[in-house]
């Protein structure tokens, strides 16, 4: 009751603007997290379409554009609204079966096939397969498996937490790091999840990275013991399931202005200015590739891709050096939590392409150029091995 008068008496010193739009917040939280606000895009549509057309008619002119036009996308709308509620909200839609597992694919056909998924069917994985997906949690969360000196957790939480815009998805992976800010842990928690991420789209099981959309009270009240507060910190969550055939329209919308990516000049650069692009199909850049496009395709948050990579060669100009991974941004999380990713999708690649190297974070004397306070801030370096630096 205290906390509630102090908010009330704290809104009216506000001036009704401010009032209005932290009312317009609350109720947008409110429709996000209780899974409504997927369908109200589709419902205003469909309304002032009708509305349209309604007006159109009492004009009683141009019967074609405002009237037929609108009326019959009006109610194709409202249909698609019924259909999606029916078969999502409600869950009400025909068997889906599980899908199939990817072994088929090589390490580059897995991660290109790899997607987020915003619409899960409404069942839990099979015991064997989260067996599995657990078995890939632990072995790359082991402290020799990270780059930063301070432990992570990928946690398991079976619970209906309130996420946006994914819809249906019952089970989760939570990273969790250590409370105190450490970026190589942020990195880490990248690098480690996204290597889950590819071992479950090899399983056949879907998977959606979920940042600010999910609802850290819900999180957290759902790790209940596992988690304490005054030491941990959750970076992020990421659903895992079977993915479904139905979601609704405005999901499938996300989805396609999503499916987009900068060219390869705008990401790779020979230089710590980024005005030179790298040449990557020119020796010795070119044997990567496939690793370069790996990282193209890497999520990121709402696919802003803040990642940068330089690339060096030894002083004899011939042999490839190291790779240096920087961020564009100044953000504490999502920044260093992409760069993660794409270090995860390198890694596996050049171990399939057979191209030896290791990840290190380089000492300022050993950063030169890249040492700066400003962003592009340095993340962490992939160096050639011997074996590798002189592949040509």
């Amino acid at each position: 009751m205290t906390h509630l008068r102090l908010g009330q008496r704290a809104n009216r010193g506000l001036p009704p603007h401010n009032r209005r739009h932290g009312f317009l917040k609350r109720t947008k939280l409110r429709l996000q997290f209780t899974g409504w606000l997927q369908y109200i895009p589709t419902a205003a549509a469909a309304v002032l379409l009708l509305a349209a057309a309604l007006v159109g008619s009492w004009i009683g002119i141009w019967q074609v554009l405002l009237v037929r036009l609108p009326l019959g996308i009006g109610i194709l709308l409202l249909g698609a609204l019924l259909v999606d509620l029916v078969t999502v909200k409600l869950g009400v839609r025909p068997f889906e079966p599980v899908p199939r597992r990817l072994d088929e694919l090589d390490t580059f056909g897995v991660m290109h096939k790899r997607r987020s998924c915003r619409s899960f069917q409404n069942r839990d994985l099979t015991v064997s397969d989260r067996e599995e997906l657990m078995r890939a949690v632990h072995r790359h969360t082991r402290p020799t498996h990270l780059i930063g000196t301070r432990l992570i957790r990928l946690e398991y939480v079976a619970a209906p937490l309130k996420v946006w815009p994914t819809v249906e998805a019952r089970e989760f992976i939570v990273a969790v790091a250590p409370r105190t800010y450490d970026r190589l842990s942020v990195i880490d928690v990248g690098r480690s999840l996204h290597k889950v991420v590819l071992h479950a789209t090899r399983m056949g099981v879907a998977t959606c990275w979920i940042g600010a959309g999910a609802d850290q009270t819900s999180v957290v009240s759902h790790l209940g013991g596992r988690f304490d507060p005054a030491e941990e910190h959750v970076i992020c969550v990421c659903a895992v399931g079977y993915r479904s055939r139905f979601k609704p329209i405005v999901v499938r919308a996300i989805e396609l202005v999503q499916h987009r990516r900068l060219p390869l000049a705008s990401l790779f650069f020979a230089s710590p200015s980024f005005d030179t692009p790298l040449k990557v199909d020119r020796l010795p850049f070119s044997p990567f590739r496939r690793c370069y496009e790996a990282c193209r395709w890497s999520p990121s948050s709402l696919n802003t891709q803040t990642t940068r990579c330089i690339g060096t060669t030894d002083d004899s100009g011939r042999a490839m050096a190291r790779f240096d991974f920087c961020t564009t941004t100044a953000s504490r999380y999502y920044a260093p939590l992409g760069l993660g990713i794409w270090c995860a999708n390198w890694e596996v690649g050049c171990e399939a392409l057979g191209l030896p190297g290791h990840l290190r974070v380089l000492t300022s004397d050993e950063q030169g150029e890249l040492d700066t306070p400003e962003p592009p801030g340095y993340g962490v370096s992939w160096i050639a091995d011997p074996l590798g630096a002189s592949t040509a």
